[in-house]
């Protein structure tokens, strides 16, 4: 399962500690009618208080079956414009390893993961003046993982060795998005570095095919988004650009690609079509655009049309023909009067996913959103 993915997601998503109350419980599934892939799911509940005991003190957490992930903030800790904050995540499931080769999902050399650990965050506000905000943020923190077989996995493939890792990260971010499905208005432009150690770096694998966990990483990104809505007509039209590199990538640390699950990830590198995390790279560039239109008077029903396009220089020994992968999809989406509830139902079409030594992949999926601060909202303001 994607869990602990999902909620890498949530503790990212802002640039700050989040200064809006928030309770929300995220469903999404992803089901491929090309192949077999590994399986794409998340179900999570995220909740945010502000003003956790004090008024100065947040407190997120995004809570799954079998995993956590939550930080508690301090904001002006440091300075008027410096919030700290200690993040804690762990729980089973959330490192498990897909093997994916030219669109072949090879169950014997899959894995299961599971682990935690915990990390300081800095945020500081540089541009305390302006109506958007702009940020530095700097974290760091240190994981244990562990790792075992599935029932499918082969007998003579030996599992990497559990490990110690820590990482440093820094940012520039400018605006940011909220952990929200789809939201009406979002900005981003942010550019990152992060380097991870780990304190293993032992071989694993097959006896003749032997892989190396890298002793050390380092990752590069940046990203460029615009959401934005026309409350009046109901049209919505969203763009995002992802690029990102490494040095001395391995399987644990290369950017996956692939899937269509919003939440699934920190950066949703979604491919309409293709299997969660099908697409292993060093490096790549990532467009998406989707354009939604509503469907009905009242803008609840609403048609949306995306598409997403890369080009990846492949991890070696996961490499497929050609560097492009793209894929479309439309999606109908339902939302209730009271605004609390939110479903989509969604189709992909991968032009370039293999299958059988051919290129082309079909899949379906469903994504939910419940607001229970919505939902009190409504209540207080029909009493």
């Amino acid at each position: 399962m994607a869990i602990g993915l999902v909620l890498g997601s949530a503790s990212m998503a802002l640039a700050q500690i989040d200064p809006y109350p928030r309770s929300l419980l995220q469903l999404g599934y992803d089901q491929s009618l090309s192949g077999q892939g590994p399986q794409s799911l998340y179900a999570y509940y995220y909740y945010n208080n502000p003003e956790f005991l004090r008024t100065n003190v947040a407190l997120r957490l995004a809570v799954a079956p079998v995993y956590l992930d939550g930080e508690i903030g301090f904001r002006q800790l440091l300075s008027t414009h410096t919030d700290v904050g200690i993040g804690i995540n762990g729980g089973g499931f959330g490192e498990n390893y897909y093997e994916v080769r030219q669109g072949h999902y090879c169950k014997d050399e899959s894995f299961d993961g599971h682990g935690g650990g915990a990390s300081l965050h800095l945020y500081h506000l540089i541009n305390p003046a302006h109506l958007i905000p702009l940020n530095v943020v700097v974290q760091g923190g240190a994981h244990y993982s562990t790792y075992s077989a599935t029932d499918k996995t082969d007998d003579q493939f030996t599992l990497p060795e559990n490990r110690v890792s820590t990482f440093a990260r820094a940012g520039l971010r400018f605006a940011g998005q909220e952990p929200m499905l789809y939201a009406d208005l979002a900005m981003e432009v942010s550019i990152w570095f992060e380097r991870q150690w780990r304190l293993d770096d032992s071989t694993y694998g097959f006896a003749g095919d032997p892989r190396r966990v890298q002793s050390t990483t380092d990752l590069y990104w940046l990203c460029a988004g615009l959401s934005y809505a026309w409350t009046n007509t109901g049209n919505q039209f969203t763009f995002a650009l992802t690029a990102g590199g490494s040095e001395n990538a391995d399987r644990f640390s290369a950017w996956r690609l692939g899937g269509v699950l919003p939440l699934a990830a920190e950066l949703p590198l979604t491919l309409p079509g293709y299997y969660y995390q099908e697409i292993s790279a060093r490096r790549f560039v990532h467009l998406s655009a989707a354009y939604v239109a509503p469907l009905s008077a009242d803008h609840r029903w609403q048609l949306r049309l995306g598409a997403a396009s890369a080009y990846v220089d492949y991890l070696p020994g996961l490499e497929q023909p050609g560097h492009w992968h793209t894929g479309v999809g439309p999606s109908l989406s339902f939302t209730s009067r009271s605004e609390v509830w939110r479903v989509i139902l969604r189709y992909g079409y991968g032009f370039n996913a293999l299958r059988d030594g051919h290129d082309g992949a079909h899949s379906v999926g469903v994504l939910y959103q419940y607001n229970f601060e919505q939902r009190k909202h409504r209540n207080k303001t029909f009493k």
